[in-house]
């Protein structure tokens, strides 16, 4: 009983965090403040919902677990997020359904169907990215990699049509992006150098020389002091 408590916590608290993110977004966009404009297009934006992804499967305990929570989790947040734009109406930016041409209906069923199919992959990378040093490097730069991409086709696409601060709020999300993967790379980079130089400083032996522990070494060598004092 106590293994399913254990196990079935995690579960919830993602399928939860999922949920929460799917409507965090469209309510956010209610209020015109800065603050709720700029959490608005960061909650919308399809990285946070990758870095979700990301870190449901950095976070589990297998490779199928990682795969399965991530995109039940997005799943859950993808039909969240339109179901509540359903019935409070409003057109943040980011998943607009009615460019779709389709009901609502059609639009959770598609966009539901690709969050399960790419949460998968995504929640894959997470949990590859706990590799340590450089070789999970790879896997740790995806979400940054994502919001600096995305960021930029907006900024380049969309930034005119827009106001003064959601261009920078974009602005500043890239420049994070940035930020953190050269963070990553500088601590990977370190770890390895440190590694290196743990192996090299390690005493090495010889075929043929004997490895007599030192605390022998030390009592022989007081034996014999003690030989030659008597």
């Amino acid at each position: 009983m106590r293994y399913l408590r254990v196990r079935a916590i995690p579960v919830a608290v993602c399928l939860l965090a999922g949920l929460l993110l799917g409507i965090a977004g469209p309510l956010a966009g209610k209020w015109d403040d800065p603050v709720a404009v700029a959490l608005h297009l960061v909650l919308s934006g399809g990285w946070s919902w990758a870095g979700y992804a990301f870190l449901v499967g950095y976070f589990s305990r297998s490779k199928t677990e990682s795969a399965l929570l991530s995109s039940c989790g997005l799943t859950i947040g993808v039909i969240a997020y339109y179901l509540y734009k359903h019935i409070s109406p409003l057109v943040p930016i980011g998943m607009e359904y009615a460019a779709s041409g389709g009901g609502i209906s059609s639009v959770i069923i598609i966009w539901g169907a690709m969050a399960f199919l790419l949460g998968a992959p995504v929640g894959l990378l997470g949990y590859l990215a706990r590799t340590p040093g450089v070789r999970g490097l790879a896997f740790r730069l995806v979400v940054p990699l994502v919001a600096f991409y995305e960021t930029s086709m907006r900024l380049a696409v969309e930034a005119e049509r827009q106001g003064p601060m959601v261009g920078a709020t974009w602005q500043l999300i890239r420049v994070v992006a940035v930020a953190v993967a050269l963070a990553l790379v500088v601590h990977a980079a370190r770890s390895w150098w440190q590694a290196r130089r743990a192996r090299s400083w390690r005493p090495s032996v010889h075929v043929g020389e004997s490895t007599v522990p030192i605390s022998h070494v030390r009592s022989g060598a007081m034996t014999e002091s003690r030989s030659e004092h008597a």
